[in-house]
């Protein structure tokens, strides 16, 4: 049987702020546990990521600020590369849409589309700032949602409630340069006639069917992004403009295209190609190999996404895909919903967020913690919240009390009764058979949930080890039952010193850091899934090194200081 190969996206963060917690529940951790098991399990797997640095909200963010665009991605790029390097995110690059290599493979992917007469051309009226004498790309334009009545909406999406919209649609619509009603002006732009496409993404998304042929399991696929598609399609997708009026990002290279670029969201996803076509040159690989289906390999592209990115990744960029001709579609997109805080939405304008940056300058101990309890909350389905009371919960309750009350106990019990050094066993008991089957079946089911993207369940199956290991231990007591019979604790340590083994290896997606350590203190190594096949993952003689405490608990000063931290904000 072929093992599948993966090419595996996380979306490209605007080059404009800094992360939140929202961001990472939703997107790049997840992407990073499925990524760590696939490695695990010997996949070949490329894991794709990059800073967006092009579009409207760049210019905003650098008008704002009275910097250059330039200014301001080369200083939030390198602030949110770093953020992901100290929170061990392992992509296997972090690249960037202004690099020289993006804008060729940007334009050089756009010709091929122009040449292959898979746009239109068409004049329409667009808004336009007098005194600035700009058009007005769509994050210039505020003004009421004709669908909700928020008075913010931005000219290509209402954010209150998630409609996609045209600058046209706003009602009272104000340019947010001059801060004036904007004029109608006639302008020229390129558009894909995503229309056209309507019966074979019906076909590719409800039944994964392309040409005939079976490329994707739809089952697998969250309903929540098939249904927001099918809601799109079903309600008839229209043409959608490919350029705009600006004079930052892509260039269009036609010689009758002055003072136009890419459109953010044509130029964005092929980011994920020229991030690609650089990790190549830098590792001596076929850049090819990983876009396209190679002879001999099954090879699968999966984008981990959030729910507002759902119809750019499995409408659009598929289009695009699709009328070039030299890539496969998505395998899967495991969009994800959105994090609130504290009872109210994350919002960068009013400040009310936890900052990745800012929580590791705190807390720089604290990753796996934080890591464990973004995922236990992840909003796969539905919306989630992050409160630092759970925070403190989950960490002191279940990491703490759970994982690392087995961990110590095991491994302080190892140091006392044998200098450290693990016991043969003697005679299973049929509790220790029991024991050890489930010992065999929970990686199992660890390995099915994260193969069908169902990470908060397979992170719970890890943990479901350190309970079993727990149980095991206060219901066979080692600590009375070697004041009778010393052979028989021998068995107990050596099938609880195998659960804490397969422990460190089943954790590694998930808290990386704590695994490593974990395999520190037992003399052991590993990073290979197929080592919890093993009957035996831990070697009798060999001698387990220093015992730590993995989880110190977290106390209710950190909890209030947190809390009126972010209450501060809205005085």
């Amino acid at each position: 049987m072929i093992k599948s190969a993966y090419t595996v996206t996380a979306a490209l963060p605007y080059a404009n702020g800094p992360l939140h917690l929202g961001h990472i529940a939703g997107v790049y951790l997840p992407a990073d546990i499925f990524v760590r098991f696939l490695r695990m399990n010997k996949h070949d797997v490329v894991y794709i990521c990059g800073s967006d640095e092009h579009g409207a909200a760049i210019t905003l963010r650098a008008k704002k600020e009275g910097i250059t665009p330039q200014e301001i991605v080369d200083k939030y790029h390198t602030l949110i590369r770093d953020t992901f390097s100290q929170f061990n995110i392992s992509f296997d690059i972090y690249h960037r849409t202004s690099s020289q290599l993006h804008h060729e493979t940007s334009a050089d992917f756009f010709k091929k589309l122009h040449d292959n007469n898979q746009f239109i051309e068409e004049s329409s009226e667009q808004y336009f700032d007098e005194d600035f004498q700009q058009f007005l790309a769509d994050r210039y334009i505020t003004g009421t949602c004709p669908k909700c009545s928020y008075a913010n909406a931005y000219g290509d999406q209402c954010e209150k409630c998630g409609s996609d919209l045209s600058p046209t649609d706003l009602i009272n619509p104000i340019s947010t340069l001059s801060g004036k009603s904007p004029i109608l002006k006639t302008t020229a732009h390129w558009y894909l006639p995503m229309n056209q496409h309507e019966d074979w993404l019906r076909d590719w998304i409800q039944k994964g069917e392309l040409n005939g042929e079976l490329q994707h399991d739809p089952k697998a696929w969250k309903n929540q992004v098939i249904g927001q598609c099918m809601s799109w399609i079903n309600g008839g997708l229209k043409p959608r403009a490919m350029t705009r009026d600006l004079d930052w990002g892509v260039k269009v290279p036609l010689t009758n295209a002055d003072g136009k670029v890419l459109y953010v969201w044509l130029d964005a996803p092929i980011g994920y190609i020229s991030a690609t076509k650089q990790w190549a040159l830098d590792n001596n690989k076929n850049w090819k190999d990983y876009w396209g289906n190679t002879e001999g390999k099954d090879r699968k592209l999966v984008h981990f996404i959030g729910k507002d990115n759902i119809v750019f990744h499995a409408i659009i960029f598929p289009i695009l895909l699709k009328n070039h001709g030299d890539f496969i579609l998505p395998d899967n997109v495991p969009a994800y919903e959105f994090l609130n805080l504290e009872g109210d939405k994350f919002s960068t304008s009013r400040n009310w967020a936890v900052w990745l940056h800012e929580y590791l300058e705190a807390y720089p101990t604290k990753v796996d913690e934080l890591k464990y309890v973004l995922t236990a909350i992840a909003p796969e389905n539905k919306d989630s919240e992050f409160t630092w009371k759970e925070f403190q919960s989950r960490i002191n309750n279940e990491l703490a009390a759970i994982y690392g009350n087995f961990v110590n106990r095991t491994l302080v019990l190892t140091q006392k009764y044998y200098e450290g050094i693990i016991p043969a066993p003697n005679k299973f008991s049929a509790e220790d058979l029991l024991v050890l089957k489930e010992l065999q079946e929970i990686p199992e089911r660890i390995s099915k949930n994260i193969y069908e993207y169902k990470l908060r369940e397979a992170q719970a199956e890890m943990m479901n080890l350190a309970r079993l290991g727990n149980k095991y231990l206060a219901d066979q007591e080692p600590w009375k039952v070697i004041k009778i019979d010393e052979e028989r604790v021998k068995t107990i340590l050596y099938i609880a010193l195998q659960i804490t083994a397969a422990l460190s290896v089943a954790s590694f997606p998930f808290i990386p850091d704590t695994s490593k350590k974990l395999q520190k203190m037992l003399n052991f190594s590993s990073e290979n899934w197929t080592d919890l096949l093993q009957k035996e993952v831990l070697q009798v003689g060999n001698k387990i090194g220093e015992v730590e405490i993995l989880f110190p608990k977290i106390e209710d000063d950190l909890v209030e200081n947190e809390v009126a931290k972010l209450q501060n904000t809205k005085n």
